[in-house]
């Protein structure tokens, strides 16, 4: 006769001593998820979609922010595949867009990167910002890239600052803010390099503060280095002259320019100066 089998006791009693107690049998809660590099969870979590600015974009991340972006470089005239993926293709396109913008060449999409590229995307199409630089003597009616209409033209008060005129684009309106907090401040050579923020500013300071104020420029430039900032060529709403010696803007009409400041009294003053040995550059969109 074969006798049943007995099964061990221990886990019965262990059991029931839970039952006496009145103790239950918990599940844990389920944890935070933990990402290991390289495994499939991480793998999701770096391709997680994301609206284009809220976070800081860099090789090998993935997503909608990155497919935007990548559509933003080809509008602004940096051909770049639209994978979705930011990849080797993209962080060369990104620098050479920062480098034409005035910023830091790191190859990461931060927020004034990506505000630099949406301005400079805005006309749906724009050519290259990186084309080449090229000396151009233009007329003081060339100014403003197309003919603008009275309306279209920013005011002086007389109190030295100037006012944007109704329809101007943003990046205009900042601009135009931004000047006035310096248009009457002092001049001084090198003023406004080693910060933005100074007492006073010289010629390439001046227009830097400007273009920074507008989302336009990262890091302080010389006039010489104006030379190659943005695009070729004169712009309809903005337009930057440099050389080596000198720079100034044009924007909505209006001259932002430190010769002349002494006898005006401020930085804004109408566009009546000559141009002769002036490299023009524009942002794309303005």
């Amino acid at each position: 006769m074969v006798r049943p089998r007995v099964l061990s006791r221990r886990p019965l009693a262990l059991l029931a001593g839970l039952a006496v107690s009145g103790a239950a049998l918990a599940v844990p809660a389920p944890g935070p998820l933990v990402a290991v590099v390289g495994s499939p969870v991480a793998s999701a979590v770096a391709a997680t979609p994301s609206t284009l600015g809220s976070r800081g974009l860099r090789h090998g991340v993935r997503g909608r922010d990155v497919r935007e972006l990548q559509r933003l470089l080809n509008r602004a005239g940096f051909r770049t595949p639209i994978t979705g993926t930011y990849a080797r293709h993209t962080v060369r396109s990104v620098q050479a867009f920062q480098r034409a913008a005035g910023l830091e060449p790191s190859g990461v999409a931060g927020r004034r990167t990506i505000t630099a590229l949406r301005a400079a995307a805005s006309s749906g199409g724009a050519a290259p910002i990186a084309a080449p630089t090229e000396t151009t003597t233009a007329s003081p009616a060339a100014a403003a890239g197309a003919p603008r209409t009275p309306a279209q033209v920013a005011t002086i008060t007389a109190e030295g600052l100037a006012v944007a005129p109704a329809g101007a684009p943003q990046a205009v309106v900042d601009l135009i803010a931004a000047g006035n907090a310096i248009a009457r401040t002092p001049y001084r050579y090198g003023g406004g390099h080693r910060s933005f923020e100074d007492d006073a500013y010289d010629c390439s300071g001046s227009v830097g503060y400007a273009l920074r104020g507008a989302g336009l420029l990262e890091r302080t430039m010389t006039s010489g280095e104006l030379e190659s900032w943005g695009a070729a060529g004169p712009g309809s709403w903005l337009t930057v002259y440099a050389n080596a010696d000198h720079t100034f803007l044009v924007v909505a009409g209006i001259r932002f320019d430190t010769s002349g400041q002494k006898r005006a009294g401020t930085r804004w003053q109408p566009m009546d100066r000559g141009t002769d040995g002036f490299v023009t550059r524009r942002w794309p969109g303005l």
